[in-house]
C-alpha cells in the first residue's frame, strides 16, 4: 500500500506543481497588466521592477492555490480512472477512499501550510508592496499621482485627467486640494488646464508649474450669522508655481515601514487586538452620542428629583404652552426650537455617517480575520470536490476537466466576492459573508465524494427517466 500511496501521491505533486506554475504565471502577467500604467514608460531600474512584482506574488497565492488543487485533483484522478487504474485497484479490494487516504493527509499538511502563509508572508508582502508605491515617489516623483484619483502629495491632493510626456510630467486637467494647516479640511482650490512637474535629483523640491487656471479660497468671515453665506475668494492666472516639499518622503528609504497598518497587513493576533479596540471604541462612541444628546434636550437624566418636579410642573402648564407668551416670544421661541432640531437633525446625520464608516471598518477587519481560515478550508474543499468529480468522470488530460474546474471555481469565487461585498455594507455579518462559498461548495464536495465512494455516475439518468416513464405509462396504458 505505501507503493501505491507514493505513486498517486508522486502523480498528483507532478500534476499539481505544473498546474500551478502555469496558473501563477497567468495571474502574475494580470497584476502586470492592472499596474503597467505605473511601471512602463517610467524609466525605473529593473531591481524596483522585480521588488514590485515580489511584493505583489503572495497576494496572487489564494487564488491560485485552490484551483491548482481542484484542477490537479480532476486531472489525476480523472487519468486514472481513464486508464482502468481505478478498476484494477477495486478488482483488489482497494476502494477510492483508501486511495485517497494519502493524498487527503498531504491536502490536510498543504492548508496548514496554506493558512501560516497567509497569515505571516501575504500581511508583511501587502505591507512591503502598499509602501513600495507610497514611496517610489522618490525614485520618479511623477509616479506619485495617478490618473483619474486624488493623490496624497506633501500638503497637496492632486488629481490630473491624463499624463504624458517621457516621465509622465506632463498634466493634463488638473484639480489640487490644499491642506489646511489647522486640519479643517482643504480651504483652497486650484484648477488648471495644464502644467509640468519639474524635479531634480539634487533638489528636494518638486515643481508643480501650472498654466491657465482658477485658485478658490474659502473664506471665513468673524461674525458667525455670515458664515451660512459661504464666502469665498476667486483669482484666475497665467502661469503659477507650486513648491512641494518632498524632503520627508525623501528621507524614507525604499525598504522602510513608514506607512500605517490596514486590515490586509494584520496577523491574526494583530487582527484580535485591532477588533477589540475598534469594537471599544465603536460603542464609546455611540454611548458619548446619546448621553450628548439627551443633554441637548434638556431632559434630566437618572435624578429622580428632578424628574418628579419636572412632572409636578407639568400638570400646572396648561394644554397649549405657548399661550403664555406674547407673539413676538412665541416666534422666538420658535426659530429657536427649529434651529435645535435642524442642529440636532444634521449631528444625528454626521453621526450615522461616522458610525456607518466605523462599522465598515470594523467588517473588514474580521473579513481580513475569517479569510485567513477560509483559504486553508478551500483547499481541503477542493480536493474533495476534485478528485471525486474526476473518478466519475473518467476525464484525464486539460480538456473537460479544466471546463469543470474553471466552472467550479467561477462560482466559488463569485460567491466569495458576493458574500464580502455585502458583509462590507452590513448587509450580512462579516462570518457568513466570508465563509458563504465555504458553506455552498462544502455539500457538493460531500456529494460527490458520496457518489464516487458508491460507483454512481455524476448524474442518474435512471432516476430523472424512471418518474418520467411512469407517467407516460398513466397516460398511454398498454393494450392487452
Amino acid at each position: 500500500m505505501k507503493i501505491l500511496d507514493k505513486y498517486l501521491l508522486k502523480t498528483f505533486l507532478i500534476t499539481f506543481t505544473t498546474v500551478f506554475v502555469i496558473l501563477f504565471f497567468i495571474f502574475i502577467l494580470q497584476t502586470v497588466w492592472l499596474f503597467i500604467a505605473e511601471l512602463a514608460g517610467k524609466d525605473l531600474d529593473m531591481s524596483l521592477i522585480i521588488k514590485f512584482l515580489l511584493f505583489s506574488m503572495p497576494r496572487i497565492i489564494p487564488l491560485v492555490l485552490p484551483l491548482s488543487i481542484l484542477l490537479a485533483s480532476i486531472m489525476t484522478f480523472g487519468n486514472l480512472a481513464e486508464n482502468y487504474e481505478f478498476a484494477a485497484m477495486k478488482s483488489s479490494g482497494i476502494s477510492l477512499q483508501r486511495a485517497m487516504r494519502g493524498l487527503t493527509v498531504f491536502i490536510l499538511l498543504l492548508s496548514i501550510v496554506a493558512f501560516f502563509f497567509a497569515n505571516n508572508v501575504i500581511p508583511f508582502a501587502e505591507y512591503k508592496f502598499i509602501n513600495f508605491r507610497k514611496n517610489i515617489a522618490q525614485v520618479k516623483p511623477a509616479m506619485a499621482i495617478t490618473e483619474g484619483q486624488f493623490s496624497d502629495v506633501g500638503l497637496y491632493n492632486i488629481k490630473v485627467n491624463k499624463k504624458s510626456g517621457a516621465n509622465g510630467n506632463i498634466l493634463t486637467g488638473i484639480t489640487i486640494h490644499k491642506k489646511s494647516n489647522i486640519g479643517d479640511g482643504s480651504k483652497t482650490v486650484i484648477k488648471a488646464k495644464d502644467g509640468e512637474l519639474i524635479s531634480s535629483e539634487e533638489s528636494s523640491i518638486l515643481q508643480l508649474v501650472l498654466n491657465d487656471g482658477n485658485y478658490y479660497e474659502d473664506l471665513v468671515p468673524k461674525k458667525y450669522e455670515d458664515r451660512n453665506k459661504l464666502p469665498f475668494a476667486k483669482s484666475a492666472f497665467k502661469k503659477y508655481t507650486i513648491n512641494i516639499d518632498l524632503s520627508q518622503l525623501n528621507k524614507v528609504d525604499i525598504d522602510d515601514q513608514n506607512i500605517d497598518n490596514t486590515n490586509t497587513m494584520l496577523t491574526v493576533n494583530e487582527l484580535k487586538y485591532t477588533l477589540d479596540s475598534l469594537d471599544k471604541n465603536f460603542k464609546t462612541e455611540i454611548i458619548s452620542f446619546s448621553e450628548n444628546i439627551n443633554l441637548r434636550t434638556g431632559i434630566p437624566q437618572n435624578n429622580v428629583y428632578a424628574n418628579k418636579q419636572l412632572k409636578k410642573a407639568q400638570k400646572k402648564l396648561p394644554s397649549n404652552i405657548l399661550s403664555l407668551y406674547t407673539n413676538e416670544q412665541k416666534s422666538e421661541i420658535l426659530k429657536i426650537a427649529s434651529s435645535n432640531v435642524t442642529s440636532t437633525g444634521y449631528s444625528i446625520d454626521a453621526t450615522k455617517v461616522n458610525l456607518d464608516n466605523k462599522q465598515k471598518n470594523i467588517n473588514n477587519h474580521l473579513l481580513a480575520f475569517y479569510d485567513k481560515f477560509v483559504i486553508a478550508f478551500a483547499c481541503f474543499m477542493m480536493f474533495f470536490i476534485g478528485a471525486p468529480l474526476g473518478a466519475i468522470i473518467r476525464k484525464g488530460g486539460l480538456g473537460l476537466p479544466i471546463i469543470f474546474a474553471v466552472l467550479i471555481f467561477i462560482s466559488y469565487h463569485f460567491i466569495n466576492t458576493f458574500g464580502k461585498k455585502i458583509a462590507q455594507e452590513n448587509g450580512l455579518s462579516p462570518f457568513m459573508g466570508s465563509w458563504m462559498s465555504s458553506f455552498i461548495l462544502s455539500p457538493l464536495a460531500i456529494l460527490l465524494t458520496y457518489r464516487a465512494t458508491n460507483d454512481i455516475g455524476l448524474i442518474n439518468m435512471d432516476a430523472i427517466l424512471a418518474p418520467i416513464k411512469k407517467l407516460f405509462k398513466k397516460l398511454f396504458p398498454s393494450k392487452k
